[in-house]
């Protein structure tokens, strides 16, 4: 079996990589030529752990290879994934240029029978339009070739993609055919060994279940974050009151830690992108309205504490940042939580010394010399008045605080992800302002 992967991009890339993983012929095609000489020679686009060696060793396999040539690279596949960005537009819609104009090249390129499969997160309806612009390429060419289209959202978590693509808890496949339905349970069969089956579906029902999901996940985050503010108000604790929660198996353990606000490519882009689909349809999404502005006004808590404890002007002070990705084992940048932090803390006279484990030049291309970027998480402490953890990394879990007290101008710490433990630090002598404890 040979498919073609278009898009080298976060999902692109783990896709191709993993399917070349279990033996199967893969080109990964992208018109960035700069990406695909650095696929080449082993040069990752994005960091993810895992992917790099595996990425070396199946290129090396001759299973994986690159090419900016989707004419050519079209030609007697199988399944084609599409797997190119889908920006939000100012109005939170998704963007589908790429997308469709992906689904065109493949109609002017298609030599042979093959299922054209969205892997790029899409609103419902898209594979009508996928289908439409092959149909109109084809027409063109005055060919008549058989193919099908079919949904397959991922549900890759950023830091643990390579698990869950070759683990998954389940597979989300929408079709049209019975004979693409035989293809892509044949192409997943590798991966579902571990009894969790590939879920058929309908096209539209694929395609809403990765919003719904991502939605489902965000509400969660945005409810726990409302909890832990009025926590500080009650004068209740909200790690005490999620274990009381968590031990329902009816709410669960994950997704209700409460933080400064999700950030990432999915959650913020596919929020906004249900929203204004219901909105197109004349439907009101009440709840993932409020979801969405929780999570903007939860950006804003950390810098607000800062406010309360120094006053508002804070000229003259420094801020050492420890974590910039919007999460843990990534380098991603978008919609980051502490380039709000950052954004305000410049805007009111502080200077702002950063450290992250990988994120650090992706970071200096958001923004830039604005601050100092250290190469040692201790270093980003030497000279200032507090500490903001924005990132929950493992090596920022268990930091010398007597090391900590001795570089710091001033022992307080801004705790965004509630690692550490209140009543220890302040028997330590810091001041320490976590989320929804007192």
């Amino acid at each position: 079996m040979k498919i073609v992967v278009v898009g080298t991009g976060y999902v692109g890339l783990v896709t191709g990589t993993c399917f070349a993983e279990v033996g199967i012929d893969v080109v990964c095609v992208d018109i960035d030529h700069k990406k695909i000489n650095g696929l080449e020679n082993g040069i990752m686009p994005i960091y993810e752990p895992g992917l790099e060696e595996m990425v070396i060793k199946n290129h090396e396999a001759k299973r994986l290879q690159f090419s900016t040539n989707l004419g050519e690279a079209i030609k007697g596949a199988d399944v084609a994934f599409i797997a190119v960005g889908t920006p939000p537009g100012e109005d939170g819609s998704a963007d589908l240029k790429y997308v469709l104009a992906v689904a065109r090249e493949i109609g002017e390129n298609m030599n042979s029978y093959g299922v054209v499969v969205t892997k790029s997160t899409v609103p419902v309806g898209t594979a009508e339009k996928v289908n439409h612009a092959i149909k109109e390429a084809l027409a063109k060419r005055g060919v008549d070739i058989d193919y099908d289209v079919a949904s397959n959202p991922e549900f890759l978590k950023e830091g643990a993609a390579i698990e869950d693509f070759l683990k998954p808890d389940r597979i989300v496949v929408g079709v049209s055919s019975d004979r693409a339905q035989d293809i892509m349970a044949k192409l997943y069969k590798p991966f579902t060994l571990n009894g969790h089956p590939v879920i058929f579906m309908d096209i539209p029902s694929a395609e809403m279940t990765k919003y719904a999901a991502n939605s489902m996940l965000a509400t969660k985050i945005s409810f726990m974050n409302d909890i832990a503010n009025l926590c500080e108000i009650v004068g209740a604790d909200v790690n005490l009151v999620r274990k009381g929660i968590g031990s329902d198996p009816r709410i669960g353990t994950k997704f209700i830690y409460p933080g400064i606000g999700y950030g990432g490519s999915c959650f913020p882009k596919d929020v906004k992108a249900l929203i204004k689909t219901a909105t197109e349809k004349g439907y009101n999404m009440r709840v993932l309205k409020a979801v969405e502005e929780v999570n903007e006004s939860q950006k804003e808590v950390m810098f607000n504490k800062i406010v309360a404890h120094f006053g508002p002007n804070l000229a003259g002070k420094t801020f050492g940042i420890w974590g910039l990705s919007f999460k843990p084992k990534t380098d991603d940048m978008r919609e980051a939580p502490s380039l709000v932090i950052i954004e305000h803390l410049l805007a009111a006279g502080a200077k702002v010394k950063a450290f992250d484990p990988v994120a650090m030049e992706e970071a200096k291309h958001m923004i830039g010399n604005k601050i100092e970027y250290c190469t040692e998480q201790y270093d980003t402490l030497k000279g200032t008045d507090a500490l903001i953890l924005a990132t929950e990394w493992p090596e920022f879990r268990f930091p010398n605080f007597v090391h900590m007290s001795e570089v710091m101008n001033d022992k307080v710490i801004f705790d965004g992800r509630n690692i550490y433990d209140a009543k220890d630090l302040k028997e330590k002598g810091f001041a320490y302002y976590g989320i929804g404890v007192l």
